[in-house]
């Protein structure tokens, strides 16, 4: 039986395109402050296709942690410490428009009849917890976790088993809910129910021998758990 379900945040709740793109060309376009080899450079470094304003499906910024996307332009900005372009991206991330994939409310409502829910997102916590609240469903949450949350950033398992013990419950009776392998490999490592949901980048032959079931989107799992 499963009594709670923790979630990745973008591509899993969150429009992942059109949330970040427009995010990530404002940035780039900040940071390169009008040098176009620049501009260039700097989408090339995080897989960025400036003209459509989309990441490449092998952006490792797409699953990575804030610290991850800024060491993979950090080479490229020599005028900029670490910790300053880290807090300088994360800023403009709390401050952008999100997107859902889906009307969540609804969804998360019906799930929380009978299970407690949470976010273990690789990106930083406060962004989760502004992005939540700006499609307003923060409350839905019992716990948001991010990357710089103290548990570590996936695939690692250290966020779903502080969720896990900070809800009170066995691992096995969680089910981690995320669109990509790095969602999934965290669930499997902490022992929890997987589930694979097919409204990001990965396809259902990549997820599925990693995943416990498949799904399109999070509007699924009402029906499945009603029917457990």
């Amino acid at each position: 039986m499963i009594d709670a379900f923790l979630f990745d945040k973008d591509a899993t709740l969150l429009d992942f395109e059109r949330t970040w793109g427009e995010w990530c060309l404002t940035l780039i376009g900040e940071l390169s402050g009008g040098d176009a080899q620049l501009r260039a450079d700097l989408a090339a470094a995080i897989r960025f296709d400036l003209t459509r304003a989309t990441f490449f499906p092998d952006s490792p910024a797409i699953a990575g942690t804030p610290e991850e996307g800024v060491d993979l332009i950090l080479p490229l900005l020599p005028d900029w410490e670490r910790d300053a372009l880290l807090a300088f991206a994360n800023k403009k991330a709390r401050g952008v428009t999100v997107y859902e994939l889906l009307p969540l409310a609804p969804v998360l409502d019906a799930l929380r009849k009978t299970a407690r829910l949470g976010i273990a997102t690789n990106d930083a916590e406060a962004s989760a917890r502004r992005h939540m609240e700006a499609v307003g469903v923060a409350d839905l949450f019992d716990l948001i976790l991010g990357s710089d949350s103290g548990h570590g950033g996936k695939p690692a398992p250290g966020m779903c088993l502080a969720f896990a013990q900070q809800m009170d419950l066995a691992p096995e009776r969680v089910a981690m809910v995320g669109d990509s392998l790095h969602d999934l490999h965290a669930g499997r490592a902490a022992w929890m129910f997987c589930i694979g949901v097919t409204s990001g980048f990965a396809h259902e032959a990549e997820l599925a021998p990693h995943a416990d079931l498949v799904v399109a989107d999070i509007s699924h799992l009402p029906g499945w758990l009603a029917q457990q």
